[in-house]
């Protein structure tokens, strides 16, 4: 009897010959299968698409007359592209930064147990429910020179007010900064929180108890041990930086001409709007290996300390 139990638990009969698996053992790899299928198709697969047609000279339909680098050297030989990368080391290095900052400002302020704090984190948190195509029509009503925040401050009798960003070709970028500020720094606020909550109570009375005031004891205890929140946030803040649309297509669409294009816009206006579908995938897999970039160290990270533990 207890034989047999071996045997099939290690999946072969008596005679050494292997078990039949059941309808029950196949059943995960059954509902498993379309997703797989389509993951590989309609996410690899097209990825491997864009990357041959980077390399092909097609226009408004795929051909596969293959013309080497020829589109890369076109992409960054073309003005607007430079344009859009320059706004997105712009775009890119506030948004981050200042989403940090605040996240963490606003993860400490909530850390201290004060009233209300549920009210004041769904406050918080609620601009991250919100898409990025309603977040940049609701800037650009408040900050349009005609019927926004010049008006409004010009009706309370600043006469001399100005604040016609979203018209200044040189200033236009910091708008798109602003509203994704406002849309994200909740969610890092979110992330920090319950990093803060994870951290053991023990040091922090043991800072106390050493004299260290609240000040230091962030500095120098609580917020080194929240590096992998730190490094979390920064890839997940840098991958919406990168792959950043909507929010442009809303607020600014691109203009005033392109000074505030960014990557992605570049990509679907050049694929879908100007026939250009070898210059658009090039540009897709230029902005592919920037999330690679990202990805790539920080899942190596993950699995170096994986192995560690």
């Amino acid at each position: 009897m207890n034989t047999e139990a071996a045997n099939s638990g290690s999946g072969q009969t008596q005679s050494g010959r292997p078990a039949r698996l059941s309808l029950a053992d196949w059943m995960p790899k059954i509902v498993m299968a379309p997703t797989v299928i389509v993951t590989l198709v309609c996410i690899y697969g097209y990825m491997i698409w864009t990357a041959v047609l980077s390399f092909t000279n097609s226009r408004m339909l795929p051909s596969y007359n293959f013309v080497g680098f020829d589109q890369y050297e076109r992409l960054f030989n073309n003005d607007r592209w430079i344009v859009a990368l320059t706004n997105l080391g712009i775009f890119g290095g506030m948004f981050i930064a200042i989403c940090l900052f605040l996240g963490v400002t606003l993860a400490i302020f909530l850390d201290q147990k004060i009233r209300a704090e549920g009210a004041l984190r769904t406050i918080y948190l609620y601009p991250m429910a919100i898409s990025f195509i309603v977040t940049g029509t609701a800037w650009k009503w408040l900050l349009n020179p005609t019927n926004g925040l010049e008006k409004m401050m010009i009706d309370l009798g600043f006469e001399d007010f100005r604040f016609n960003w979203l018209a200044d070709p040189d200033m236009v970028i910091y708008c798109l900064v602003i509203a994704a500020v406002w849309q994200a720094s909740g969610f890092v606020m979110a992330l920090f929180l319950a990093g803060l909550r994870g951290v053991d109570g023990d040091l922090i009375k043991a800072a106390h108890l050493d004299g260290a005031s609240t000040f230091t004891t962030y500095r120098r205890i609580i917020l080194p041990s929240l590096k992998p929140v730190f490094f979390s946030a920064l890839v997940i803040l840098s991958h919406i930086a990168i792959k950043s649309f909507d929010l442009v297509a809303a607020l600014t669409n691109g203009g005033p001409g392109y000074s505030s294009d960014l990557p992605a816009n570049f990509m679907y206006a050049h694929t879908f709007t100007r026939s250009q579908v070898g210059l658009g995938s090039a540009s897709a897999m230029v902005m592919l290996g920037c999330v690679l970039a990202i990805l790539v160290p920080y899942l190596y990270s993950e699995l170096r300390g994986e192995r560690h533990e």
